[in-house]
């Protein structure tokens, strides 16, 4: 198939690179993401590729279960897409590695991972629904991380398709300055092909698979006014975005095929505009051309700006060259049933099989057992890898999601991956007690495989907690656990960690301890004042603080030490509930010994029965664990999002306006009980479509309701 579907004459080759007994230019590697909602279409879009460029003979499904990507159980069970997964297939004289992303907002930390090493990208949108909440989202990210798109209006043969309409929710949410290159040719179920209006002609495609079944041939008559005063407004649009172009613009009124093609590139490759194609990847129409532009306008490892690292805190800048010192960063890691897989995007240098490797972050050495390119679930094994290739290696043990490997004698730090903060939470236990470190094994593999999962065991509870970015992502970890690991577990909601504290005084509180058993006796008398701990004290954050005012050694030093230890046994069962007692201070006044009976146990039992005897006595409050939330939502789920926040008894400290963010517009701050924001996570996104975020951090304790 001929590069000019999208408008271009030819390619470029410059530096290139070795990889087994392929010689392949750099300039001809595209590493791309397929980005979008879920239901989109991304998985779909990315096995036409697949098809049509050869990598695979048989077109798979979603609704069969028989796509190359998505290839885990859960995935086809589903029917979507969890897991990022990475294929290579050749096109036009280019290698494209296409990484097709999950479309779920549970699983936007692999998303996130997957566009720290891609240079372009293409968004699929729903023709129908347009942008989507996730859609919206996923191009959010891809912004921050500065990756180019171009954008591919599927589902065009649905009922109420409409590329117009589409693209104006483009334009409208998304604030890129979309170019439509194609008009489509029919509507609904009617659309068989689309005019491509750089080089005005008609693309089509039959119903039947095949060779045959596309075509070129002229734009129908009926379509030519509407497709020359299209082309005329694209010409129009790309001259007021290109300097370039805007000169042949005013000399001739028009762009010609070339300088158009040219100037789509630069827009695109520097974000001031996203082309925009259409097509119906489910009926294998459009998938040509959208190639042909992928190959055409997204950039190549030779033209995204050097990457950057630290080496001994000065930044140094790494091209991508394959003669160069190595340089990579590790975005995935799987542990599969014959090895551990690290997945890498090499952006300087070579690396070879049996190479030595540095984990600069951890400051240890990896060997690389063997080199694979990826399809998804298989792997083809290279004996190299150069400079702008994603690859996976075997042999690397300990390196984490976002390390950098690099040569040892050229050590150098590439910025990681950041994992984005947990906001769901569960406990999860085996429900045999002979599997508890069989169960710790495998979340410490799944922590691994996804830095976005939290494991912890809560010191207060001892319940072991599985903490994600999802309801549907925890359930797909634990899901995991069982097929894989083979455990029964069982999954439920963390216990909230409640104390108490005091809100009254007792003032020369006397208790006598007595005891004889016909053995040595036991005696302690003591007098005790009881407070509420001051909040201002410096030494309050301590929860308890013990004092003694006695003179006259009526109470010896050694027996005011075994008093305070007394005191803090009652501290940890609280008269309401038996929970963690806090914010008590705690005066020895007095007291009095036997020279027999007297002992440091006799003194440690008497603290303990006072110190309770005071606690019931002053007034007890049950104190509940409080979160500061800050959520951040579109400006007319504000009202929603504050009305929930007051069902769950929490705190509005106040709301602030973003003005000029396109996805968020308004940032909300709460204090929150932790019990009440189980669920959360599911309940904000349905209120705001799935627009909505928030980060929880704890803020200490509050008094509960009676």
């Amino acid at each position: 198939m001929r590069t000019d579907l999208a408008g271009t004459t030819g390619t470029t080759t410059t530096a290139t690179t070795t990889t087994g007994t392929t010689t392949t230019a750099i300039a001809a590697v595209r590493n791309l993401g397929i980005l979008a909602h879920v239901d989109a279409g991304k998985t779909t879009v990315t096995e036409r590729i697949l098809y049509l460029t050869g990598a695979t003979h048989k077109r798979g499904e979603v609704h069969d279960g028989t796509t190359v990507t998505d290839f885990d159980p859960q995935e086809r069970d589903r029917g979507i897409t969890i897991f990022a997964a990475a294929v290579s297939c050749a096109w036009d004289g280019h290698r494209i590695n296409l990484i097709d992303t999950p479309g779920h907002v549970d699983f936007a930390d692999e998303v996130e991972r997957s566009l720290r090493v891609l240079d372009g990208a293409v968004a699929v949108f729903d023709a129908v629904a347009g942008v989507e909440p996730q859609s919206e989202s996923v191009w959010r990210q891809a912004d921050r991380h500065g990756v180019p798109r171009i954008a591919f209006v599927n589902k065009l043969d649905r009922a109420g398709a409409d590329l117009d309409t589409a693209v104006a929710s483009i334009r409208d949410r998304l604030h890129p300055a979309p170019l439509v290159v194609q008009l489509p040719i029919g509507r609904e179920d009617g659309f068989t092909g689309v005019v491509d209006l750089l080089r005005m002609r008609a693309l089509t495609w039959a119903d039947r698979p095949g060779p045959d079944a596309y075509r070129e041939g002229p734009v129908p008559e009926e379509l030519r006014a509407e497709a020359e005063h299209r082309r005329h407004l694209l010409d129009e649009a790309v001259a007021g975005l290109h300097p370039g172009a805007l000169e042949e613009y005013c000399d001739n009124a028009a762009l010609s095929t070339g300088t158009l093609a040219a100037a789509l590139r630069d827009l695109t490759r520097t974000g001031e505009a996203v082309v925009v194609l259409c097509g119906s990847a489910y009926r294998n129409r459009g998938i040509e051309p959208l190639l042909a532009a992928a190959v055409a306008y997204l950039p190549s490892p030779l033209d995204v700006p050097a990457v950057r690292g630290l080496l001994d805190g000065a930044e140094q800048w790494r091209p991508a060259d394959p003669a160069g010192p190595f340089a990579a960063l590790v975005f995935k890691v799987n542990a599969t049933a014959t090895g551990r897989l690290t997945y890498l995007r090499v952006y300087s240098g070579t690396i070879r099989k049996g190479d030595t490797v540095l984990d600069a972050g951890a400051g240890r050495t990896e060997r690389v057992a063997r080199i694979l390119r990826v399809q998804a679930d298989r792997h083809a094994e290279t004996e190299s890898a150069a400079a702008g290739d994603i690859v996976a290696v075997v042999g690397v043990k300990a390196a984490r999601a976002g390390a950098t490997l690099c040569a040892p004698g050229a050590p150098l730090v590439l910025e990681p991956t950041v994992a984005a903060d947990p906001v769901v939470t569960v406990a999860v236990e085996a429900r045999r007690s002979t599997d508890g470190e069989r169960l710790a094994t495998a979340l410490a593999r799944l922590a691994e495989e996804d830095p976005s999962l939290v494991v912890r065991t809560d010191p207060e509870t001892g319940q072991r907690v599985l903490s994600g970015l999802g309801e549907l992502h925890l359930e797909v970890a634990v899901e995991k656990i069982r097929r894989t690991h083979g455990l029964e577990v069982t999954v439920g909601r963390p216990q909230v960690a409640y104390r108490e504290t005091i809100a009254g005084t007792v003032s020369g509180l006397v208790h006598r301890h007595v005891k004889q058993d016909g053995g040595a006796g036991q005696f302690a008398q003591l007098v005790l004042d009881v407070a509420p701990l001051d909040a201002d004290d410096a030494r309050a954050a301590e929860g308890f603080v013990f004092r003694s005012t006695v003179t006259g050694g009526r109470v010896p030093k050694e027996y005011v030490q075994a008093v305070e230890a007394g005191c803090r046994d009652a501290l940890t069962e609280g008269p309401l509930g038996g929970h963690p007692v806090t914010g008590v201070l705690v005066t020895l006044t007095d007291g009095a010994t036997h020279p027999k009976d007297s002992s440091d146990l006799a003194f440690r039992t008497a603290g303990r029965q006072a110190l309770r005897q005071a606690l019931r006595a002053c007034n007890p409050l049950l104190l509940e664990p409080v979160a500061d939330v800050t959520v951040q939502v579109p400006e007319d789920a504000v009202g929603g999002v504050l009305g929930d926040l007051a069902a769950r008894r929490g705190r509005v400290q106040g709301s602030q306006d973003r003005a000029g963010a396109a996805a968020v517009t308004a940032t909300v701050r709460a204090t929150v009980p932790l019990a009440e924001l189980f669920g959360y996570a599911t309940g904000l996104r349905s209120r705001t479509q799935g627009r909505g975020t928030f980060t929880v951090r704890p803020a200490g304790y509050a008094p509960a309701p009676r």
